[in-house]
């Protein structure tokens, strides 16, 4: 898994275990598992730590990010309204077209499988996007025969 540096030298990897401890209950448990799940779909995520505090997931381009608030822990994707999503986990910010949100709560189950299935998707978006936004490269000119 690739690691980008934050200003103050600190990995976010290691910001993101800090916040984890910080929590310490079901908050930091679940930010933990969710962690694992997105590392295990995306063996070549990129750990980011943006505004102030948030851990972020990344392959060429947000995957999501991992908000903790009192009552829950909120996984953003970025591209969410993008996203098929067949199991329904998406169940906050349904209203936008570009973000889609998973709040989950005190004792909620994961489905794992479906989670990770939808930050798959997520990465192919963001693939599939960047290569649209890539420059053509040189084009072969085609000469007209001219008939005789």
């Amino acid at each position: 898994m690739k690691k980008s540096a934050t200003t103050k030298g600190e990995s976010p990897s290691r910001l993101i275990d800090a916040r984890i401890k910080e929590l310490d209950d079901w908050r930091g448990e679940m930010l933990s598992h969710v962690r694992a799940l997105i590392k295990q779909a995306d063996p070549e995520v990129i750990e980011e730590w943006k505004w102030r505090g948030v851990p972020v997931w990344s392959h060429d381009g947000i995957i999501c990010t991992g908000e903790t608030y009192k009552s829950i822990v909120k996984l953003t994707f970025s591209n969410g309204a993008s996203l098929k999503d067949p199991s329904g986990l998406f169940n906050s910010s349904l209203e936008g077209n570009m973000r889609r949100a998973i709040d989950f709560f005190e004792g909620d189950k994961i489905d794992e499988r479906a989670l990770k299935n939808l930050v798959r998707a997520a990465v192919d978006y963001n693939q599939i996007k960047l290569k649209k936004k890539a420059p053509a490269g040189p084009r072969a000119k085609v000469h007209k025969s001219k008939k005789t």
